[in-house]
């Protein structure tokens, strides 16, 4: 296989994993949106604190890696519950603008990210893993915990497929966002669909960021720099769409990986290649190229 495909090719395994992890953490962005119109600017941070607590667990308590990954998820999801109802509800209630959504969100976002280097420094870190040889599969080096988080990755998204398919609950989260006056005089429990959508967005974003220390060192503020990747997912797949969201993380993480590509091979023309420095700045090119072209993105931004 040609050196400069190769490199193209293991760049595209490498963007799907990274994609899948976007993906899980776009598709919480995407509902809170769609459902609560709120555009959170702390959802990075969430993925961030997802990952830090099944640190915690993993080298702390000296729990299995799953077991560590459920850990995080669960106090995630108790985290958000609670700034929800100290939060969020006092300022829906107060009819607060989205633009005071959102700057609170960013402050949200600061506090988070501050308590993690309180309480766990600046320094990388990373879970207390056995480490295995990358499997080569016609010539491209592809790790366990990359194949892990693929998988893991796609039996999620199946089971929020199923949920919002299939159950009362998934139908009612539809209903509100849709119409939320309507389906209040319809019967459905708005409130109970608001929390049901914290739930499954904070558990998808802190299992996501759980999936991101598979693959890298924990830092806090990596999910600070994925938030961008992850609005540009959502607005490529179409705002408030799980499933858009879904596909425009595979793109987004797809293109970061292979535009910054720059094999051996390509000798002189090196000096040409985008430094891996600028994986964000190809996200934010995708993300204002369907804003200028596309703005209601690929899918029609529903649930």
């Amino acid at each position: 296989m040609p050196e400069v495909l190769q490199s193209v090719l293991q760049s595209t395994v490498d963007g799907i994993a990274v994609g899948s992890i976007i993906a899980l953490a776009a598709v919480g962005l995407t509902l809170t949106y769609g459902i609560l119109r709120l555009a959170n600017f702390a959802h990075g941070d969430i993925l961030t604190l997802g990952a830090y607590l099944a640190f915690l667990a993993n080298t702390t308590l000296n729990l299995n890696i799953w077991v560590s990954i459920a850990f995080g998820s669960a106090i995630s999801i108790v985290l958000v519950l609670i700034c929800e109802k100290i939060l969020w509800q006092p300022l829906r209630a107060k009819r607060a603008t989205s633009t005071t959504m959102m700057i609170v969100s960013i402050g949200l976002a600061l506090v988070i990210r501050n308590v993690i280097v309180l309480v766990w420094g600046a320094k990388p870190q990373k879970y207390n893993l056995p480490t295995f040889p990358a499997i080569d599969v016609f010539g491209l080096a592809i790790t366990r915990n990359k194949m892990v988080v693929i998988v893991a990755a796609i039996a999620i998204i199946a089971g929020l497929y199923y949920l919002l398919q299939n159950t009362k609950i998934g139908k009612a989260m539809r209903a509100v966002a849709d119409n939320p006056e309507l389906a209040k005089v319809a019967g459905i429990n708005v409130n109970a669909v608001i929390i049901w959508t914290w739930v499954i967005a904070g558990g998808m974003t802190a299992f996501g960021g759980s999936m991101y220390g598979l693959i890298t060192n924990l830092r806090p503020n990596m999910g600070w720099f994925l938030i961008l990747p992850m609005f540009a997912a959502v607005i490529l797949g179409g705002i408030g769409n799980p499933y858009g969201a879904i596909a425009g993380a595979l793109i987004v993480g797809i293109s970061q990986e292979v535009a910054t590509t720059c094999p051996a091979a390509l000798g002189e023309l090196q000096k040409y290649c985008i430094g891996t420095e600028y994986k964000l700045g190809v996200g934010l090119v995708i993300m204002i190229l369907v804003l200028l072209f596309k703005p209601q993105g690929l899918f029609k931004g529903t649930i």
